[in-house]
């Protein structure tokens, strides 16, 4: 039968008994079965009168951003997923005795369902820790900065082309060099402008600038002339 509705109270008591002992709507994860039941409710369950349906309904919400890699299939209604039959008891003393006595006579050895019950669990909480492992390990872009930094020379005699050979020389991991220009100071000097992007956690930019001034044949000294996060 599956889901009616969840505007009733029916359709809503049915939902909150289906997961009285369920985290997801189908299986031990996310689906999209969770997908197609979360946006047939038209609000939150009420947390007071269906707290399994309003524990679940905030969970679910938390993966909104990812629904749409969800395994499953996203064409099929909330009506197909649920019970196969309507069972919705509003109160417990209202069941049919009938049922109660069927429940007592498949019982024979006391703790089978438990014990199922006690594995379910497991392996749901199992699941849904790899889950959640696995969306933590998801590798989120290296910070970047882009940085142009002026390079002076001691006089107007300095040979700039050895000097950019010998800057462009140094290595770090996470540093790439850009384009590069000589600026005019005045007196005849020209200063080297050069643009590099460098991966914030991998290179210091003091360090990069320390590197540069190490060849003192040539540099007098280094500035950052302008940065900009990527």
């Amino acid at each position: 039968m599956g889901f009616t509705d969840f505007v009733s109270d029916a359709g809503l008591t049915m939902l909150n008994n289906w997961l009285t002992t369920r985290s997801y709507i189908s299986g031990y994860g996310p689906s999209q079965a969770d997908v197609a039941s979360f946006r047939a409710l038209k609000e939150p369950p009420n947390a007071a009168k269906y707290p399994h349906a309003y524990r679940w309904q905030k969970h679910i919400s938390s993966y909104q951003s990812e629904f749409s890699s969800l395994p499953g299939d996203p064409s099929k209604a909330y009506t197909t997923y649920g019970p196969e039959k309507s069972e919705v008891t509003l109160n417990p003393k209202d069941a049919p005795k009938a049922a109660e006595d069927e429940e007592e006579d498949d019982d024979l050895f006391g703790s089978d369902d438990e014990e199922e019950d006690e594995e379910a669990v497991k392996q749901r909480e199992a699941n849904l820790a790899a889950y959640k492992k696995k969306k933590e390990a998801k590798t989120k872009p290296a910070a970047k900065s882009i940085v142009t930094l002026d390079v002076k020379p001691w006089d107007d005699e300095t040979d700039m082309k050895d000097l950019e050979s010998t800057m462009r020389a140094i290595e770090m991991d996470g540093l790439t060099w850009g384009a590069s220009k000589l600026v005019p100071v005045g007196f005849g000097i020209k200063k080297l402008q050069v643009n590099l992007v460098v991966e914030d956690e991998k290179v210091s930019i003091d360090d990069l600038q320390a590197k540069i001034e190490e060849d003192e044949d040539h540099v007098q000294s280094t500035d950052v002339a302008a940065m900009q996060k990527l």
